[in-house]
């Protein structure tokens, strides 16, 4: 008879910080880590994700054996490129994701017409008004903002079933089960080219970013998520809590999941204003 083995841990991935200067004389400190796995139920790991500030994406593939890969991929890459720039534009997201869709239509082994993926992230906005974090997305990966002691869900999934949930045809707890819960209605996909939705939030010090596909949803509830974020200061350990979580109760999915904390907001200097000639 075999001996069981017992699954590997997550491995702890690092954690990494930058400071910067804001237009208004301020300044900004970001924390994050992040990580993916395959999970225990598929072969291969078709998510891709992102850190490279100011932004931070996570892509969930779809279609074929290696089909869905191959679209996270191109719009991880097409974006890094972007990030890259240091200047994150939704123009330039959008050209980003115009590139990549024909990088997936392009590519010989995306033949499956399912191949596609989801997008979502954030990235950070510095301006003249202050910084802000903006949330995107297009399919049903998410983005989690956790402020104090309240958890909330930034993005709106493009699905079925929240399509029926915003309808009054169904309710939060049937959708949770429903069939059809991973019919997704929108998807950067090889015909065409669709722009995220984008939500804008101010900054506020000690917020924390959640970036995550559904591989982590399906298996942990919002209650978890904002528990192990409470039990975990450190990006890293509260990806690594997370992740384990997720591959403990079942692992059915891939699971890619990114921390960001907004860990230190310094206000500009009192009086540090250029005198105006009247």
């Amino acid at each position: 008879m075999p001996e069981e083995t017992t699954p590997a841990a997550p491995q702890r991935p690092e954690t990494h910080s930058q400071a910067l200067s804001l237009p208004d004389g301020a300044s900004l400190t970001l924390r994050w880590a992040g990580s993916t796995d395959a999970g225990h139920k598929r072969d291969n790991n078709q998510d891709s994700f992102l850190t490279v500030f100011p932004m931070f994406v996570v892509a969930d593939g779809m279609g074929g054996h290696v089909g869905g890969e191959i679209a996270s991929q191109s719009v991880v890459s097409r974006l890094e490129h972007v990030a890259e720039q240091g200047v994150v534009t939704p123009a330039a997201i959008d050209e980003a994701l115009t590139y990549a869709v024909q990088d997936i239509a392009d590519h010989p082994d995306a033949t499956d017409e399912g191949t596609g993926t989801t997008l979502t992230g954030v990235y950070l906005d510095p301006t003249d008004d202050g910084a802000s974090v903006v949330a995107m997305n297009i399919g049903d990966s998410r983005v989690y903002l956790q402020r104090g002691d309240q958890l909330m869900q930034v993005t709106t999934d493009h699905s079925l079933v929240q399509e029926l949930v915003t309808a009054g045809r169904l309710s939060e707890e049937e959708a949770e089960t429903h069939p059809y819960s991973n019919v997704i209605t929108r998807a950067v996909g090889p015909t065409e080219a669709v722009s995220p939705d984008y939500v804008r939030i101010d900054v506020q010090q000690g917020d924390r970013y959640v970036v995550c596909s559904d591989g982590l949803t399906k298996e942990l509830t919002d209650y978890g998520i904002l528990h192990f974020l409470h039990e975990n200061a450190d990006p890293a350990d509260a990806v690594v809590a997370m992740m384990k979580a997720a591959l403990d109760n079942g692992g059915r999915d891939n699971v890619s999941i990114i921390v960001v904390d907004m860990a230190e907001l310094e206000p500009a200097p009192a009086g540090d204003t250029v005198p105006r000639d009247d």
